[in-house]
């Protein structure tokens, strides 16, 4: 696991090394750069060594110095594709590094290695001899890459703080549409970040730079979609092949030549990787780690130590509260380096940190809910398709009016906060719904924060082009293809991969296995969420089957919390920033805040983007 940076064109070496400087928490264990001057082409690398310590030090080049990578990630095939890449001919001279497999991998394939690699990276690869560069991000953007697109000058990094320690973009301003998406959706969609000319390269995409004229081509090697054409068999064989499939994932995530735990919340995703991991290794030595909370709407902590005890894990807990938070708040945005409207950043980070204080690798849950209709809004689908069938929209506009004057609760997902959130969608569209339904402010409210007109169909443009093209038959894959494409790239995995890499600790998602991935999306939508509105939904149908005989049905059947924090509480406590943020009218904030602060309305998610841009932008 590293940081990587680098760019193509006017620079020098002094700017490289600014750029890695700034990203040295991501790979605290040493640095290493490449220069040639006379293209010019600058790469630079910071490495947090997790596997094959003294062999995969970076830049790395072939035997000939044709092809250079720097790289961030973990390639959990590389063994396999070592192999193939013996058969060929190719001498390896490290033991198990997977950054030669890229290497060699690249030289023998070329950019059809993208599709062969099973993991997840940020990634630059020089080919001297033909003077290209290209650069390439794993199949769900588990690991970042921001790049510049001045004409003249391509840098790139793993982070935006980074980048813009080159000259070129040092002085970047804020861009108005972006920051009203992120006001949108809670996070920045697709391609888009907070500063002009900054963007980021999609999940599942490469980027071929022609090093001696900077013409560059972006393409897409890998979109994930619904594919229509189901399995053979019926649910139990599903359930078998899941069962198998997932294992292999987790075993392949438990490499490492550093310590490794798990993160556990008592859910049914992260237990069921304890539960596959103490398969192949003694349950006694894998560590977990947990968050709780004083509050006990939002505290899982009695589950997994249910959990943990049940398979027996060494466990450790770290209580969050607000003095923590509060203390904490301020350096956490800042450095987040792309703001993120999530608050469980919060527990995330301390998570993390917690974590770090034992090991060096952690696996994680993550991809469960977004693969296996695991969200609350899954159960939904149907129901607002009749309400918006059946319900005018008079009559609608009324019972909007008569949910935003229920009592207001702080509790974990309470009935104000349900309702006035659901409402909000329906009478939309089916592509707007899901958006809207996560939305911090909606489009008139952001018009009036920027003074600046904006429409659904700008606002959610992304969203709406990916739901308009997929070829799902139903709203429940489509739905399915939103969470995965848009929230869990955008959202979840940068919440994870920067609240971990910033205390240098690498986290592993199986769930985001090629092989488990292109397996579940093929599985029929009616085995992921199970059920009708007269007798209920299942969430997670088919992953719970697959897990019956492995974790008891408590902790399969209860009742999802999510990780969420008391942040309409907290934030009655806490003072707001002094400073302002650019482009917003800081004055509308305010009088939302001190109406949040009077109980008169719960606008906690558009008073923490706030927060995240107020600290976040520099």
């Amino acid at each position: 696991m590293c940081g990587i940076a680098g760019f193509v064109g006017a620079g020098t070496a002094t700017d490289l090394k600014a750029m890695a400087d700034a990203i040295a928490h991501r790979g605290p264990d040493g640095e290493g750069f490449f220069a040639d001057q006379h293209l010019p082409v600058f790469l630079a690398s910071r490495r947090l060594a997790v596997v094959d310590l003294p062999g995969g030090t970076q830049p790395m080049w072939d035997s000939a110095g044709d092809i250079c990578v720097v790289f961030n990630g973990e390639i959990y095939n590389h063994r396999v594709l070592r192999k193939e890449l013996e058969a060929l001919g190719h001498k390896f001279l490290s033991d198990h590094s997977d950054t030669e497999v890229l290497v060699y991998g690249y030289k023998a394939w070329g950019q059809g290695l993208f599709v062969r690699l099973n993991g997840m990276f940020g990634l630059a690869i020089y080919d001297r001899h033909r003077k290209t560069l290209v650069l390439g991000r794993d199949r769900f953007g588990e690991k970042p890459l921001f790049y510049g697109t001045k004409p003249g000058v391509l840098a790139f990094a793993s982070e935006i703080t980074a980048l813009r320690k080159h000259p070129a973009y040092a002085a970047a301003s804020p861009a108005k549409l972006s920051l009203m998406k992120f006001f949108a959706h809670g996070f920045f969609p697709g391609e888009h970040t907070p500063y002009e000319q900054i963007a980021k390269l999609p999940a599942g995409h490469m980027m071929i730079v022609n090093a001696a004229t900077g013409a560059r081509e972006i393409k897409s090697y890998w979109t994930f979609g619904i594919d229509p054409n189901h399995p053979a068999g019926d649910a139990g064989d599903w359930a078998a092949e899941l069962e198998l499939r997932l294992s292999k994932a987790v075993a392949s995530r438990l490499e490492s030549d550093v310590p490794l735990g798990i993160f556990l919340s008592g859910g049914v995703d992260s237990s069921a990787v304890l539960s596959f991991a103490s398969d192949l290794r003694p349950a006694a030595s894998i560590e977990t780690f947990s968050i709780g909370f004083r509050e006990k709407s939002y505290d899982e902590s009695q589950y997994a130590a249910q959990v943990a005890s049940l398979i027996g894990s060494k466990h450790r807990l770290e209580i969050c509260d607000l003095e923590a938070a509060q203390g904490s708040l301020p350096a956490l945005l800042s450095r987040m380096d792309e703001p993120l409207g999530d608050p469980s950043l919060l527990p995330t980070s301390l998570l993390c940190a917690f974590a770090r204080k034992h090991v060096t690798v952690a696996l994680s849950g993550d991809g469960g809910d977004e693969l296996f209709a695991g969200y609350d809004p899954f159960k939904m689908i149907e129901r607002a398709e009749l309400y918006d069938r059946f319900m005018p929209r008079p009559v609608h506009q009324a019972v909007r009016m008569m949910a935003a004057r229920l009592p207001l609760s702080d509790t974990n997902m309470s009935l104000d906060f349900i309702a006035n959130r659901g409402l909000a969608g329906l009478k939309r569209r089916p592509a707007l719904r899901n958006p809207v339904w996560l939305a911090p402010l909606q489009p008139d409210e952001i018009t009036d924060l920027f003074h600046t007109p904006v429409s659904e169909e700008e606002l959610y443009s992304e969203v709406i082009a990916a739901w308009d093209a997929s070829r799902a038959e139903n709203a429940v894959d489509r739905t399915l293809e939103f969470y995965t494409r848009f929230y869990l790239t955008d959202d979840i995995l940068v919440k994870t991969d920067r609240a971990s890499m910033h205390v240098s600790l690498e986290a592993r998602a199986p769930f985001l296995d090629n092989d488990l991935v292109d397996y579940v999306r093929r599985l029929p939508w009616q085995a992921k969420l199970r059920g009708n509105i007269a007798g209920g939904y299942t969430t997670k149908w088919i992953l719970k089957r697959a897990l019956a005989r492995r974790l008891p049905q408590d902790i399969l059947t209860r009742k999802k919390r999510g990780f969420g924090i008391p942040l309409s509480s907290w934030l009655r406590h806490w003072t707001p920033p002094a400073h302002q943020v650019p482009l917003v009218d800081d004055a509308v904030m305010r009088a939302r805040w001190e109406m949040h602060k009077g109980r008169k309305r719960d606008d906690r998610r558009a008073l923490w983007c706030w927060l995240a841009l107020a600290y976040g932008l520099t």
